[in-house]
């Protein structure tokens, strides 16, 4: 009778941790291959992905309905696990700061199925104020501690405000795609795709950007490569704004072989007029611009104070070759204001920007570079 009472409490043993094949969904499921003493888990909630997953080597995210006010908080994972996004990742509504998605960790891999779309579902939000009021809006995915990491291949759709926000070492995000494009008429605003700060060695290649902010901004890092994307929309490709932060350093930078049309601007500088810092080793090069409203090149160390340069964040060993393409008719080709003797060692050749009205306010031009 021992026997028998023993055999039919194992089996419900084994029933209660085996995922159920009837009713709710299980919320996740985990294989152990003792092979490679790997683990392997599939998730179905937020809740359960959030708790566990820093046990598994592998993370399946599958069809994630992340609920109202909540981080899919994926932080600590094991050093060399692989997370992947699968079927379609979605967010409740709330107004609140986010982040919606926080990933953080040592040789990270992170992906999706080719079937999978990660929605913001900014359009809840978007009220033409982006951060600057109106409703409180979550920033999309923070990639903080993500060091020697990898982002590849990920479909973004409709961010509330601002993707990503990179803040790693020796990390690499290539081939993604965000598209804001539905902000375009319904209020969307400061959806920057690549927010770059505090960061040495940051790759990103091959990037698709449809949105209404900086397609890449770099705030502030070293040892940094933007190349092969596609912004359109947006307010282009940007070294800061550089002020008002505790690191105020951008160095060693090289943006090249991109394209930006029906954006704002093509590429810029933003210097903060009053505020100290420094911009050195920037490099755009190969980048062809098109249906452009503003201004085709801008470099400026007058930001958020218009007419005023100062000369606390100088701008050095700054090249800008082969940036060719068009402005709208009403647009300035290239803008140029610094302070007195704040812009300096510039190699400027190959820039071709046509069509518009040449500006009679620039001042303090570099040699070799012209306005």
């Amino acid at each position: 009778m021992r026997t028998a009472i023993a055999s039919v409490l194992a089996l419900c043993a084994a029933a209660s941790a085996a995922p159920s094949s009837m009713g709710k969904r299980a919320k996740w499921t985990k294989t152990t291959r003792s092979s490679s003493s790997s683990t392997s888990c599939t998730f179905n909630s937020a809740a359960s992905a959030s708790a566990s997953a820093s046990s598994c080597s592998t993370i399946v995210l599958d069809n994630i309905a992340v609920p109202a006010g909540e981080t899919l908080d994926l932080e600590d994972l094991q050093d060399g696990a692989k997370l992947i996004f699968s079927g379609e990742t979605t967010f409740g509504y709330k107004e609140w700061d986010g982040p919606l998605i926080r990933v953080s960790g040592s040789n990270i891999a992170v992906s999706g199925t080719s079937n999978h779309t990660i929605n913001g579902g900014g359009e809840r939000w978007w009220d033409s104020e982006g951060s600057n009021g109106g409703k409180t809006k979550p920033k999309f995915f923070y990639a903080h501690g993500l060091d020697d990491s990898t982002i590849t291949g990920l479909n973004v759709k409709n961010t509330p405000i601002q993707a990503f926000s990179v803040q790693s070492d020796n990390i690499v995000l290539s081939n993604i795609n965000i598209d804001n494009s539905d902000g375009d008429d319904n209020g969307g605003h400061n959806t920057d795709a690549f927010d770059v700060g505090e960061s040495n060695g940051v790759t990103i290649r091959g990037a698709t950007v449809k949105n209404q902010d900086d397609c890449l901004a770099i705030n502030s890092g070293s040892n940094i490569i933007f190349t092969g994307g596609t912004c359109s929309g947006g307010h282009g490709l940007s070294i800061g704004s550089i002020g008002g932060r505790d690191n105020n350093s951008v160095k060693n930078v090289t943006i090249s072989h991109s394209t930006v049309s029906n954006s704002q601007n093509g590429i810029r500088i933003k210097a903060k007029s009053g505020e100290t810092g420094s911009v050195s080793g920037v490099t755009f090069s190969n980048i062809q611009l098109s249906g452009i409203t503003d201004y085709g090149v801008v470099i400026q160390q007058d930001y958020d104070d218009e007419g005023n340069p100062t000369t606390g964040i100088p701008i050095t060993d700054l090249t800008v070759q082969r940036v060719a393409g068009t402005v709208e008719s009403d647009a300035t080709p290239i803008y140029i204001m610094c302070g007195d003797g704040s812009c300096s060692d510039w190699t400027w050749s190959g820039v071709s920007v046509s069509g518009g009205e040449s500006s009679d306010d620039c001042e303090n031009v570099p040699s070799g570079a012209s306005c």
